[in-house]
């Protein structure tokens, strides 16, 4: 009996491992985006609290949520590891939030662009299935060539990928011919 348990705990273990994708390493996960034929989808640095005030307005910081000196640094450490990793060059595309644009900027990848297709979509989530197929069919036309960087909300990242991302993770995927999201991992640097 006991090998046949064996057995057993054997073919259940394979069946979840073929059911779970593996999370790369974090070197093939860099070698991945460095190749341009992955994107890096990567959540804002930290900002303290979870949504904005009532008052916001787009262009005016003062009235967001914004980094803190916490999220400063780790949007530097993680501007870091992209340097370090040959990533010094890369398309970067943000949301018009001030979190978002000081994030994309203190990375230091590349010179960021505004992309409102980023923009957070939390306080109308009605419009987050039409956003999140208007982002694939934006990313589906973008030529191959230096890494591309998106930097946005937890929001949009998941109803793209499925991940729940921390501030400052990078999702790593690629989308195929068809649409389909191909998540092969994460990279998460703390400050």
């Amino acid at each position: 009996m006991p090998s046949i348990l064996r057995l057993a705990a054997g073919i259940l273990a394979i069946a979840i491992s073929l059911s779970t994708p593996a999370q790369s390493s974090d070197r093939e996960l860099w070698q991945a985006l460095k190749s341009g034929e992955y994107i890096a989808m990567m959540r804002h640095a930290l900002a303290p609290g979870t949504v904005d005030p009532g008052h916001f307005r787009l262009g005016d910081c003062t009235t967001q949520r914004n980094l803190n000196d916490a999220g400063r640094q780790q949007a530097i450490a993680i501007g870091r590891a992209f340097q370090a990793n040959g990533i010094t060059q890369a398309r970067v595309r943000t949301s018009q939030w001030c979190r978002c644009r000081e994030t994309a900027t203190l990375l230091g990848a590349g010179e960021p662009e505004d992309l409102p297709l980023l923009n957070s979509f939390f306080q109308n989530r009605g419009e987050g299935d039409a956003q999140t197929r208007q982002t694939k069919e934006w990313l589906l036309a973008q030529p191959a060539g230096n890494p591309l960087v998106l930097v946005t909300h937890q929001v949009n990242i998941t109803a793209l990928t499925g991940v729940y991302p921390a501030s400052g993770e990078v999702v790593v995927f690629r989308l195929t011919a068809d649409g389909t999201v191909d998540v092969i991992g994460t990279i998460l640097i703390s400050h």
